[in-house]
């Protein structure tokens, strides 16, 4: 069980790591492979243990908007979304967001990653990446017959099989599901060659963090806290809110020292004493802030809320990137011989199917699978070549702008994407109803394309604005500040409504498409529906990039926050630039890393 207060407060570790997260009980589980090393790991949330209706899979967003289990995080007015602002949901408790995510497992593309490496990250690349998803993962292979009847060719599939994350295809997958994966490939798309092992480009069907055998999550809590719950050198505090890392030095030139955290629990404040490191998992939200908070950032940002500067590093908080999707929802036609998730609006149901699910068996056993990866190129050639010669040429006239150390080489980058036809498009296939504004039809059942943009332009910031630390930050993704963003968007939300629900055997299964609904027509339409209703996927990244300090960076490829002796970062907000996938799978290849990187700092 978690520790009680008194074995925390004032109390010695080696490695004090702020964030009981997806990252952070990972990286925590393996420093104490070690029994000389005491880890205490520090989590703002509920401890959620066994908890039925979180790792039941297929509650998708039930979490959403219930503070037990969500953050529920805002973004300021977004000036080119005509002023809306939009939730960003963050797991709160053990587990993190890998608690409460749609437990879609993918990988990004090779080149990808391994663009990391060319930032200037010795040792982030595609090779090492593939190591430690490895070291996670234990994918469980379906039978034969479940192969055959989904069309699965796995033979040639790159997956781990000895990690203690469970990853596995669900029980149930809807006959939809194969016919939106066939209409896919008539329209011209082509089966993904790898989609695990660096090459996602086309469709598949995608596993999920989720036990075969007892149809339940495997998220970070199952995989790295409870096997290890009896370590004497791991200890581990729920409700327990980081204030701020304590430093030792403020003397210009020297090095900040951590010393240890300070954090309020049970409604006091507390300090625990790191010997060695403070290690901040706490996700690409809320590390910034605690940075910030603890004197390390923007002078003017510090000076702003009333905080001295210990270490004057500007890039806190700055080079935010976020993922973004919207649903696209067509009502099926009443002869559907299967179950989607639509009948769960009803309490009665929900009370049959928990019940169904204890024998492995009703839509709590379904989940999302159907995935396409594709360039704009293949979805829509002429606007593909409109955007990037666009973008080429603003990039080339406003170099005040662009023309900056890390931004620069950022955007190249970006642009060889284009270029080259990186997928930096996704279509999900979603078993019911996920969309706005029109709400379901009672009695009906729903089909939600999910669409999806991977590769924005658009750079936001996220700053504290307040010395309190239970005041959130500012979110400000700058969404669509770019204007290629918005293109990309709106002509793959096209491409599935001009194209995909015209074509067979997809075509023949629906009845009409209910959102956004034929009074959306135009580009303009389209776009003023998406800064409206486009959702976040929670995949935000950049918040602490690592890079070269004289390039944008706020932590090196040890992850060592600059200008500091024994603070590291190791979260999402350390990717610099972002990715095509979904991403709690990078995530813990950066725990697992991060973890023989302090291992060998200390050997």
């Amino acid at each position: 069980m978690p520790a009680r207060l008194d074995e925390v407060v004032d109390k010695r570790f080696d490695f004090v790591i702020v964030g009981g997260g997806t990252a952070g009980l990972c990286l925590a589980a393996r420093l104490t492979e070690d029994p000389n090393i005491s880890v205490c790991v520090l989590e703002a949330g509920a401890a959620h243990l066994n908890d039925p209706d979180l790792i039941r899979p297929a509650s998708f967003g039930t979490h959403f908007g219930q503070p037990h289990y969500d953050w529920c995080f805002r973004t300021t007015a977004q000036k080119h979304c005509n002023g809306n602002q939009f939730v960003w949901q963050r797991g709160k408790g053990l587990g993190g967001s890998s608690g409460i995510n749609f437990l879609c497992w993918s990988k990004p593309p090779k080149e990808d990653v391994d663009d990391i490496e060319r930032l200037g990250n010795p040792g982030w690349n595609w090779n090492n990446y593939q190591k430690y998803s490895h070291r996670t993962e234990k994918f469980v292979y379906p039978t034969a017959e479940f192969r055959k009847n989904h069309n699965l060719e796995l033979d040639h599939w790159e997956s781990g099989h000895e990690g203690s994350l469970l990853t596995a295809f669900p029980a149930k997958i809807p006959k939809i599901e194969l016919e939106v994966q066939q209409s896919l490939l008539n329209l011209g798309l082509s089966v993904a060659h790898n989609p695990l092992g660096g090459d996602p480009c086309g469709i598949f069907f995608g596993p999920n963090t989720v036990d075969p055998k007892t149809h339940t999550r495997s998220y970070s809590t199952t995989a790295f806290y409870l096997p290890n719950i009896h370590r004497t050198n791991l200890t581990v505090l729920v409700h327990a809110h980081c204030h701020r890392i304590i430093t030792d030095s403020m003397t210009q030139g020297v090095l900040a020292k951590a010393t240890g955290v300070e954090f309020e629990c049970e409604g006091r404040a507390c300090v625990v004493h790191a010997v060695r490191e403070v290690v901040l998992c706490a996700g690409a939200l809320k590390s910034p802030q605690i940075l910030e908070l603890s004197g390390i950032g923007q002078r003017e940002v510090l000076e702003k809320i009333g905080m001295s500067t210990v270490v004057e590093l500007p890039s806190v908080g700055e080079n935010v990137q976020e993922h973004v999707f919207t649903g696209i929802v067509y009502e099926l036609k009443d002869d559907a011989a299967f179950e989607t998730l639509d009948i769960l609006r009803d309490p009665k149901v929900v009370a049959e199917h928990i019940e169904l699910h204890a024998v492995g068996e009703g839509v709590y056993t379904l989940g999302i699978v159907g995935f396409a990866f594709a360039p704009l190129s293949t979805l829509s050639p002429s606007t593909a070549e409109h955007v990037y010669s666009a973008m080429k040429s603003k990039v080339e006239r406003e170099t005040a702008r662009y023309d900056k150390p890390g931004m620069k080489e950022m955007i190249d980058i970006q642009l060889g994407r284009l270029d080259r036809g990186a997928p930096c498009c996704e279509i999900i296939t979603y078993p019911g109803f996920l969309g706005f504004p029109a709400p379901p039809k009672p009695g009906k059942k729903y089909i939600s394309i999910l669409v999806a943009t991977n590769h924005n332009f658009s750079r936001g910031t996220i700053h504290c604005t307040s010395p309190d630390p239970k005041e959130d930050p500012a979110f400000d993704p700058h969404y669509f500040e770019e204007e290629i963003d918005l293109q990309t968007f709106v002509d793959t939300v096209k491409f599935v409504r001009t194209k995909l629900s015209k074509t067979a055997p997809f075509c023949d299964m629906i009845v009409e498409e209910l959102n956004p609904g034929p009074e959306v027509q135009t580009d303009e339409d389209i776009g003023n529906w998406l800064k409206k209703f486009m959702m976040t996927t929670f995949h935000t990244v950049g918040s602490c990039s690592m890079l070269p300090k004289d390039k944008g960076g706020v932590v090196g490829p040890d992850l060592k926050v600059y200008g500091t002796e024994n603070i590291r970062v190791v979260d999402l907000s350390v990717v610099p630039l972002h990715i095509a996938a979904h991403t709690q799978a990078t995530a813990y290849a950066i725990a697992e890393q991060a973890s023989d990187i302090l291992k060998q700092s200390y050997a």
